[in-house]
């Protein structure tokens, strides 16, 4: 949806990812529609394919003006456990996977964004960086440490006309991992998954979980000059389950 939404811009978009048959799908859409997308096969935790990739895109197109990191990692036996009942190897794995993950992608992105003077590095967390959602496991630390990371970023990456800013949505029912994940966590209170993400549409204020559409429009609308003023801050996407 992100993809799609940048393409409608005019963006030239590259999408990755370890496994080609859902990038390519993406990107023959977005060519079919006019736009222009093409497709490599790297794991988002393989330092040498991402800083590969980054240089080519770099040297074949003249700079990287967008960097947007959205991996997933299979949630069981990840989610839908107490702290106190999770192996070690379990709480580390998200940890670990998505802060390192975007550590490698931010960086590759920032060093040449900061040679060319301009860019803007996307990142991506979830409500339980900020509230005490049970049964996430090691998730929120990591979502938590992201946020961090962005901040960091921002501050190192400023001065040198580079903007990093986190978009924050709770969880998205449309998506086949929030599906997943609100079925572990529904079992895990022994209730139905439909109780659950009642449940979860009733803690936020506008009475209803955001939209892949309206992360997507937002990520696009942080990347314009639109937005050039905005960094090192996390947008709220959580329909007001956290309110800051």
């Amino acid at each position: 949806m992100t993809t799609r939404a940048f393409a409608r811009e005019g963006t030239k978009v590259f999408l990755t990812g370890r496994n080609l048959d859902g990038v390519q799908t993406v990107a023959k859409e977005i060519t079919t529609a006019g736009g222009y997308a093409e497709t490599a096969q790297v794991d988002a935790m393989d330092e040498t394919a991402i800083e590969e990739h980054a240089t080519d895109v770099d040297q074949r197109h003249g700079g990287v003006d967008i960097s947007f990191n959205a991996i997933s990692l299979a949630q069981a036996g990840v989610q839908g456990t107490a702290l106190v009942d999770l192996a070690l190897d379990r709480f580390t794995a998200p940890i670990h996977t998505y802060l390192v993950s975007h550590f490698l992608t931010a960086r590759a992105a920032g060093r040449r964004m900061a040679a060319q003077g301009s860019g803007v590095i996307i990142t991506l967390t979830a409500s339980p960086s900020r509230v005490a959602a049970p049964f996430v496991g090691g998730m929120a630390p990591a979502w938590a440490g992201i946020e961090a990371l962005t901040r960091v970023l921002a501050g190192e990456l400023g001065p040198r006309g580079v903007r990093v800013v986190c978009l924050r949505p709770d969880g998205i029912p449309e998506t086949a991992t929030i599906g997943v994940v609100f079925g572990m966590h529904a079992e895990a209170l022994g209730i139905t998954r439909d109780e659950f993400t009642a449940a979860m549409v009733d803690r936020t204020l506008l009475k209803r979980l955001p939209t892949l559409a309206e992360v997507a429009s937002t990520a696009v609308f942080v990347a314009s000059d639109e937005a050039s003023a905005m960094t090192g801050t996390v947008a709220n996407l959580s329909a007001g389950s956290v309110v800051e």
